[in-house]
């Protein structure tokens, strides 16, 4: 097990280091795995990619039906409140499966920050629909290219209207509630949210890498929004939601990296040239080596993420971090050498290894880049390292 930062508990350190997850948990992984083994064959993603659609409605309402977006939701607000533990499995499923479905936005992000910041009314009438699928939900932070940083927000509340425009906002297009970043009217930055089926609210298609995750330019005109959070905390609310998303990323993008390993592995197999299987050859043999072992790494710092999440330990910036940054490089080598072992028909759209490729340069990017989470990982590590 990676440790990121260590404990100032000998106890939590010990606990950390031999963590786990349970038989029961692992089953419940196989009945997601199973689950989407029948309703989210390539087919379905490719139907996606290929369409106009954010996602995959069916699969979505399936999901949510299933309870599995619900894991870490109490059951006071409609969740099944089995804990984070058994998130972070349905979500390496889900990143093993290629399912398109807009989790990073709804279940990672916008349902924490109500878990974290929302009153009991606002838990109260968006959790329920959030974990049950009936509603999906996005944050809404940057306004132009480049980092999100306190000086690039100019969107504004006033009198409890919000005016301002954010892109690109990930599922945007389907969403139904936005967690939005503005200045309030003290001038400090705050979170508030904004019903997007409500007055002076326009969308407008944005074309990303990854077709499956469909994002949005969104635009409010003096729309209707209430506050989320103390005034002024956007940040620090936002650093709280970063860090809980970053490890149910990561697992996604550890599914994904297997997922992307096996398919390699496999064509390795299959694949004959000069009267020999391909992964006989050494080239093929020591790429298909960094990959595993880019994986496995990542692995044993995403098992550390989650231990840490599911425990509120202090730990969990440096934990997340860690995991973000190692999943974001295991995921982005493992479908990159995909590609490679592939050969020339690798490159090919009929060929399924750029699915992998688009997804996992999208979610590198879904919660800020690599440079922002090393950062975050060194500013967690740093002062336990005086």
């Amino acid at each position: 097990m990676q440790e990121a930062g260590g404990s100032d508990s000998p106890t939590e350190e010990r606990t950390a280091m031999q963590f786990d997850f349970s038989d029961d948990q692992k089953e419940l992984r196989d009945g997601v795995r199973r689950l989407l083994d029948q309703r989210c064959p390539i087919s379905v993603v490719r139907a996606v990619a290929d369409g106009e659609a954010g996602h995959s409605a069916e699969l979505w309402r399936e999901i949510g039906e299933s309870g599995f977006l619900a894991a870490a939701v109490p059951e006071q607000y409609g969740g099944v409140g089995a804990g984070y533990l058994e998130l972070c499995l349905v979500a390496q499923e889900l990143g093993r499966s290629l399912a398109p479905l807009p989790t990073v936005s709804s279940v990672y992000q916008a349902s924490e920050a109500l878990l974290i910041a929302g009153s009991d009314a606002q838990k109260a009438a968006w959790l329920p629909r959030l974990a049950s699928g009936a509603a999906i939900g996005t944050v809404a932070l940057a306004e132009r290219p480049g980092e999100t940083t306190p000086g690039a927000i100019a969107a504004t509340v006033r009198g409890g209207k919000l005016s301002g425009v954010k892109i690109p906002v990930a599922d945007g297009i389907a969403a139904d509630l936005a967690i939005v970043l503005a200045k309030d009217e003290a001038g400090g930055q705050s979170l508030f949210l904004a019903d997007l089926g409500a007055a002076g609210v326009t969308r407008e298609g944005v074309k990303t890498i990854d077709p499956t995750r469909k994002h949005a330019r969104l635009s409010f005109a003096d729309t209707p929004v209430e506050p989320l959070g103390a005034a002024g905390q956007g940040w620090a609310l936002l650093d709280r939601v970063r860090d809980r998303a970053a490890v149910l990323t990561a697992f996604e993008q550890i599914g994904g990296a297997e997922a992307a390993l096996f398919m390699a592995r496999d064509y390795a197999l299959q694949r004959f040239a000069f009267g020999r299987q391909i992964g006989s050859f050494q080239a093929i043999k020591h790429m298909l080596a960094d990959m595993y072992v880019a994986l496995e790494l990542a692995r044993s710092n995403c098992y550390y993420g989650a231990w840490a999440l599911s425990v509120d330990s202090d730990t969990l910036p440096a934990a997340a971090a860690s995991a973000r940054v190692a999943a974001t490089q295991a995921y982005q080598l493992c479908s990159a050498n995909t590609i490679q072992v592939h050969g020339g028909m690798g490159f090919t759209w009929e060929f399924d290894c750029h699915l992998h490729y688009r997804r996992s340069n999208y979610l590198a990017l879904a919660l800020g880049g690599a440079s922002l989470w090393e950062s975050r990982l060194i500013a967690a590590i740093r002062p336990r390292a005086a």
